[in-house]
């Protein structure tokens, strides 16, 4: 610190100016370490999907799309993208499906620890055609509609992709209309910073 003492010197400046620019030489240090320290972030490093309370999934009995018995707890170990909602997909049913096809795929070599599950809420067969068009596609229907109450939605359920993470907990809600660069970000950060799944 002696040069900087030194340049503060020779530097044509009031006794206050001098004294004032040594205190923040010493102090601002400090200061910026103690926030850093107690957790203050740049703006910018927001998810975009909303955040919920991590909760464990229950009444997870159910059956697979052919009516054979079939649990959620083949799908722990990995991150989850569900879509909750009827058999006759409408518009915006179409174009999540689609969202989480490609958002699973833009994820490279993880993809393989990501799944995408249909959460059926009636009592209807989707399309063929259009599980054609979603290969790997988890189409499940709960045992009872009272599983369905656990995704929380601002109006509508089947508005929402929602996440679960690999212990099997619904832990984020993408919004209505989700913008798939958004999707594919959040996603791409909780794989990096995840050590199971």
């Amino acid at each position: 610190m002696v040069p900087v003492l030194g340049i503060i010197k020779s530097m044509n400046l009031t006794s206050r100016s001098r004294f004032l620019l040594l205190v923040g030489v010493f102090v601002v240090p400090v200061v910026a370490a103690y926030l850093a320290y107690f957790g203050w972030r740049p703006a910018g490093h927001t998810n975009y999907g909303t955040l919920l309370t991590a909760t464990p999934l229950q009444q997870t009995q159910g059956a697979v799309l052919d009516g054979q018995p079939g649990t959620l707890d083949t799908l722990q170990g990995k991150w989850v993208m569900v879509h909750v909602g009827p058999a006759q997909c409408d518009a915006d049913c179409a174009k999540q499906l689609y969202l989480m096809r490609q958002t699973r795929i833009a994820q490279g070599k993880a993809q393989s620890r990501i799944e995408r599950l249909w959460v059926l809420t009636d009592a209807a067969t989707p399309d063929a055609a259009l599980l054609q068009e979603h290969p790997g596609l988890r189409v499940w229907r709960p045992e009872s509609l009272r599983f369905v109450e656990q995704f929380p939605a601002v109006q509508n359920r089947a508005a929402h992709i929602y996440l679960l993470d690999p212990l099997g907990n619904l832990m984020l809600r993408f919004p209505g209309n989700p913008d798939p660069k958004g999707m594919m970000k959040d996603l791409k950060l909780l794989l990096k910073a995840s050590q199971i799944g």
